[in-house]
């Protein structure tokens, strides 16, 4: 059966637009030469302007089979487990998207010299997403696509539950604090903030989710 287009669909598209239209729009004033990768001192790489297109358009390519991947995830998954999250599945496609369109408009900027967008607000717009990740998370029903897929989340239900109650709280408040800390920190200490910080995120549940499944393998 297939799916109709829908209003969401559409809005969506339209906003994976955005980027390639704000670069037409200021493509004549960017540089003959524009940073195409940055380190925790500022570019270390530059190329010819004419690939600002190839690089935006990658994004955008990306940002578009992301979201038809998670909204058709219920109707490709065999077993039908991504059927029960198809809602959070697609707030989860949208929101991908902004952050797709953000990260393109920061990088642009970035292009015509205002490297303040990446230096200040990059690190910032991920920590957002994670904690906006996050808060989705924590009613994620079990399914093999999306989640903190380890083998003991995987194989037992409450596992998955308790496991993504813990992380869905921990990425949320997690991924706030990081925002915070990357705004105020220096760019080089933000960005050692920011890993730290991503790491005990990710660490922790899984270390829950194996010590949950030891106890109860004891039980």
């Amino acid at each position: 059966m297939k799916k109709k287009l829908t209003a969401a669909d559409v809005l969506a598209c339209l906003v994976m637009l955005i980027p390639l239209i704000y670069l037409g729009s200021i493509y004549s004033s960017l540089p003959a030469s524009i940073p195409t990768h940055f380190n925790f001192h500022g570019p270390d790489q530059y190329s010819e302007k004419a690939e600002s297109w190839i690089f935006v358009g990658i994004l955008t390519g990306s940002s578009f089979f992301m979201y038809l991947l998670l909204k058709n995830l219920p109707s490709i998954d065999p077993k039908r487990t991504a059927a029960s999250s198809s809602q959070l599945l697609s707030k989860l496609s949208f929101i991908l998207v902004i952050f797709f369109v953000v990260l393109q408009l920061l990088i642009i900027n970035a292009m015509r010299g205002n490297l303040f967008s990446v230096e200040k607000l990059l690190l910032p717009t991920i920590s957002i997403f994670f904690s906006l990740m996050g808060n989705l998370m924590i009613n994620m029903k079990p399914n093999y696509f999306v989640g903190i897929r380890v083998p003991w989340t995987l194989e037992n239900e409450e596992n998955w539950r308790k496991t993504h109650r813990l992380g869905g709280k921990l990425w949320f408040a997690g991924g706030l604090i990081a925002a915070v800390f990357t705004i105020i920190l220096p760019y080089q200490y933000a960005a050692a903030a920011f890993m730290v910080i991503i790491g005990i995120m990710v660490i922790i549940p899984i270390g829950y989710s194996y010590l949950y499944f030891k106890k109860h393998q004891q039980d």
